[in-house]
């Protein structure tokens, strides 16, 4: 069963924006989860992007897009979001939802549920 369905990847140039959105499917509702986004480059580990808690009052993010990329939930719709900004071509990869009980766990890659993925390429 999937849990977890991504929407909103595909291919941008550089400079370009993108909004990925996930939401709970299946019956789940994820209210109580920490949530958030991975991603997995080609030839390369998954790696941590941006969480954000249960309530959506604390947000996490990843170095390397700090200041580009923003995270969002609508708990009443059970999505959370990923505004991607001034992307650059090192942005390319397989974006994965991802949702664990705390942000902690999840931050370390302890995640109960993920998402199936979705591609976004970014053209130079």
């Amino acid at each position: 069963q999937v849990q977890l369905v991504e929407s909103g990847g595909g291919l941008v140039q550089a400079g370009d924006s993108l909004t990925l959105s996930c939401a709970a499917a299946s019956g789940r509702t994820f209210s109580s989860y920490g949530m958030g986004w991975f991603r997995q480059a080609p030839g390369k580990e998954r790696e941590f992007v941006a969480a954000i808690d249960w309530s959506g009052a604390n947000t996490y993010y990843a170095d390397s897009v700090k200041g580009r990329f923003t995270i969002s939930r609508d708990t009443a719709k059970f999505t959370i979001y990923l505004q991607m900004n001034s992307m650059k071509p090192e942005d390319a990869a397989v974006y994965y939802c991802a949702a664990a009980p705390g942000t902690g766990s999840l931050r370390l890659g302890n995640v109960e549920v993920w998402g199936q993925g979705t591609l976004d390429n970014v053209s130079s």
